[in-house]
């Protein structure tokens, strides 16, 4: 989710959602350590409970990262295992390390010991075209032992040869009954399944096998998706948002960023997702992609984007929530 879950995308979806754990995009321990790394770690209070990302593979660079990521307050350190990319390779990072199980144990060691934030790993069920379990439950086994209490599976193999990234999420086959499977066999650890899960009632299915459910592009491309996950997998009542009263909340959110310079672009392009598959869906993201370009444009054009939304789509949205 790099580029898309940033802390701007991460206030809309707790608009939408008070309970679902939000992620950060993918931050590699090099941005953090010498980079801007208040650019990365900055969040509002309202996105607990949040877990932070890192792509990395060295243990000493990886502990100072946890430890930062407890000093500003995140509830969850998550190393990525499963990113495919050819740039995330090259940097001997994701899914090329379920090659070498011992490093990432010394990473999540190290991370456990640095931090008092719960370390968790992301990873696939495999690589390239091996269709045993045996790299993933070697994986496991490995950073159990180095203090994880959660496993998040993409149900993929990472393919690193010959696939992009957008195709390793497409292509590889979806094998649920193997992260399935490991939650039976490590009753102890917490398993959360990943990959190709597209709605809450797709998500409840699994909830009867595994202890969670991780959506990743749904979420951020159709984040109305998570209107019902408070009533339907927490047994809370939903309220009475709308996705008029999300994109008005958004609104005050722009005005405050704004005034501390946040250009207003970065805001709103996590909108326009919002009326996926709504009367009015285009309008909507039409408005928002050129006006909100426009010289001393603010946060107004979210009320002139909404305007242009039919009647009808604001209704079944009221109906939704």
């Amino acid at each position: 989710m790099m580029d898309l879950t940033d802390r701007h995308a991460r206030y809309l979806l707790r608009l939408i959602s008070r309970r679902a754990r939000l992620y950060t995009e993918m931050i590699t321990t090099g941005a953090l350590l010498h980079g801007d790394a208040r650019r990365f770690l900055q969040f509002d209070d309202a996105e607990h409970p949040v877990a932070i990302q890192l792509g990395g593979s060295d243990p000493r660079a990886l502990s100072e990262c946890a430890r930062l990521a407890a000093q500003w307050g995140y509830d969850e350190v998550n190393l990525n295992v499963g990113c495919p990319s050819d740039r995330v390779q090259n940097g001997r990072f994701g899914a090329c390390l379920m090659a070498e199980p011992g490093l990432v144990a010394d990473c999540v060691e190290s991370m456990v010991t640095a931090s008092s934030v719960p370390v968790t790993v992301k990873t696939r069920i495999g690589i390239d075209r091996d269709d045993t379990t045996d790299r993933l439950y070697a994986l496991v086994e490995r950073v159990r032992r180095a203090g994880c209490r959660t496993v998040i599976v993409h149900a993929r193999n990472a393919w690193l040869q010959g696939l992009s990234p957008k195709e390793n999420r497409e292509i590889p086959p979806l094998r649920y009954p193997v992260v399935h499977a490991l939650k039976q066999d490590f009753p102890d650890l917490l398993v959360v399944v990943n990959g190709g899960i597209d709605s809450v009632p797709d998500a409840c299915g699994h909830l009867a096998r595994v202890d969670g459910v991780m959506v990743g592009r749904e979420a951020y491309y159709n984040p109305w998706m998570l209107s019902t996950v408070d009533a339907e997998v927490y047994g809370e009542p939903g309220g009475n948002r709308t996705r008029g009263t999300v994109a008005a909340a958004f609104a005050e959110y722009v005005e405050r960023e704004m005034t501390t310079g946040t250009p207003l672009t970065a805001m709103t392009k996590h909108l326009l997702g919002l009326f996926q598959g709504q009367p009015g869906a285009r309008a909507w993201r039409r408005t928002l992609s050129e006006e909100a370009r426009m010289p001393g444009t603010g946060p107004e054009v979210i009320d002139r984007a909404l305007a242009r939304v039919s009647p009808l789509g604001e209704a079944t949205a009221a109906a939704a929530a």
